[in-house]
């Protein structure tokens, strides 16, 4: 899991493409579909069936994490050189999350559901981005639908079902891998990859789901960023 680094100012960190550049410390686990090629409209069936099985049952364990609406936790991360940070995580779909890393770590990553905030305590520094524009919106998405365009792989084995997201017309290269038990569905780890190649992996436990949350909990203090970014 990676850690996640913040600037000195607030701003939009979208590159020329329009991609997201100032979220390219995280990486979040994504699907992408085999697609089988087929000559003229010969090719051999026991490769299709599986193909076609494989996609089934990435797309139901999908299914089953959207439909898991709140969950809390606490997490480990992995940054890019290899620096670990800890603490607690709490998600409410669509869009919302806030992750409250331990001490020393100054470090807060909210999303209200429109924008997602890094803040970092210590220095009283804001970063603010579209959620629109991060793979964190696959992530906290209504519905992760997996025959969309935004599948780049997915990878079926005994112990572990790895899909892969990402949108290269919206975040570039950056990508989000998550990867789910595939006896219980459970969503165990999600790495996001930016486009340079770096990943932050973000690996959760003592999982709880199905938790009311206080609206304040994903509230974004933007009175005090936007106090700060006027000085």
């Amino acid at each position: 899991m990676k850690e996640i680094e913040m600037t000195d100012t607030v701003s939009d960190k979208r590159g020329n493409n329009g991609s997201f550049d100032g979220m390219t410390r995280r990486r979040i686990v994504g699907a992408g579909l085999l697609a089988a090629a087929v000559a003229a409209g010969l090719a051999p069936a026991p490769a299709f069936a599986q193909a076609a099985a494989s996609a089934s049952a990435a797309q139901q364990i999908a299914d089953h994490f959207s439909s898991v609406k709140t969950m809390q936790g606490e997490f480990v991360q992995f940054g890019p050189r290899g620096e670990q940070t800890g603490g607690k995580f709490f998600i409410e779909r669509p869009g919302k999350l806030r992750f409250n890393y331990d001490a020393p770590s100054p470090m807060r990553v909210i999303s209200d559901g429109r924008n997602v905030v890094i803040g970092n305590s210590k220095l009283n520094t804001w970063d603010i981005y579209p959620l629109s524009k991060t793979p964190l919106s696959l992530l906290l998405s209504e519905r992760i639908d997996l025959s969309a365009k935004m599948v780049r792989n997915v990878k079926e084995e005994p112990d572990l079902i790895t899909i892969v997201l990402g949108d290269r017309t919206i975040f570039g290269d950056s990508t989000i891998t998550m990867m789910f038990d595939p006896k219980s569905f459970e969503l165990r780890q999600w790495t996001i990859t930016d486009a340079q190649a770096k990943d932050t992996s973000v690996m959760i436990f003592n999982v709880k789901t199905g938790v009311k949350f206080d609206a304040s909990v994903f509230a974004v203090p933007y009175d005090a960023i936007q106090k700060k970014d006027n000085r």
